[in-house]
């Protein structure tokens, strides 16, 4: 026993010798810098720029429009020229917007998704937000009432086109073209039924 009492102490010493040195490094340590809000994490996308006098001179007969899915605009052209240019949010991954050189199929002001939207009661309170018709079941009481889609431009079959959305700075939609209010409704008024919408990386 006598033997072991110098290596007992010894590594007490040793314990109490590493914890002091870890407390003064723990009283060193910088203080770590506050956390950010999410909003501040969001990239601001720049507002609806309008070249008004060029726009005195766009009809629904002489406009078309370029959508940069790499810098999130939407741009409203009279031949070579740009008219308008305002902020987009296009389709997330697995749901991204379809390329290429399509075409305005149908304008509607106050379009109505047929896939995404709520579930709610006889009241009109939701009952379950952000539903998909196609994958979601509603719950006993309650009907499906699609997403406002105001100042709609389709541009497939199948549903996805240009309209009012929400615009975190990013691809966030389910395929369709998100556009702010004011840049929505100034598309809508300046394009007709077969309006050419190119989309692609520009």
């Amino acid at each position: 026993m006598p033997e072991k009492f110098p290596i007992l102490l010894g590594a007490l010493l040793l314990r109490a010798f590493v914890c002091s040195i870890s407390d003064q490094i723990r009283l060193f340590r910088p203080t770590p810098p506050p956390m950010r809000k999410a909003s501040d994490l969001i990239h601001r996308q720049e507002p609806l720029k309008v070249n008004q006098s060029l726009l005195k001179e766009a009809t629904p007969d002489n406009t078309r429009i370029i959508v940069s899915l790499p810098k999130q605009r939407a741009y409203l052209m009279i031949g070579d020229q740009l008219a308008a240019d305002g902020p987009i949010s296009s389709g997330k991954r697995g749901h991204e917007s379809p390329q290429g050189y399509l075409k305005v199929l149908e304008k509607d002001p106050n379009h109505h998704s047929n896939i995404y939207g709520d579930f709610v009661d006889g009241l009109g309170r939701v009952v379950r937000a952000g539903v998909s018709a196609r994958v979601d079941s509603a719950p006993s009481g309650t009907h499906f009432v699609g997403a406002p889609m105001t100042w709609f431009l389709r541009l497939t079959e199948d549903g996805v086109g240009m309209h009012v959305g929400i615009l975190p700075g990013y691809p966030a939609s389910h395929g369709c073209i998100r556009q702010s209010a004011d840049g929505a409704k100034l598309f809508y008024a300046h394009v007709k039924v077969g309006t050419p919408v190119d989309v692609g990386d520009y």
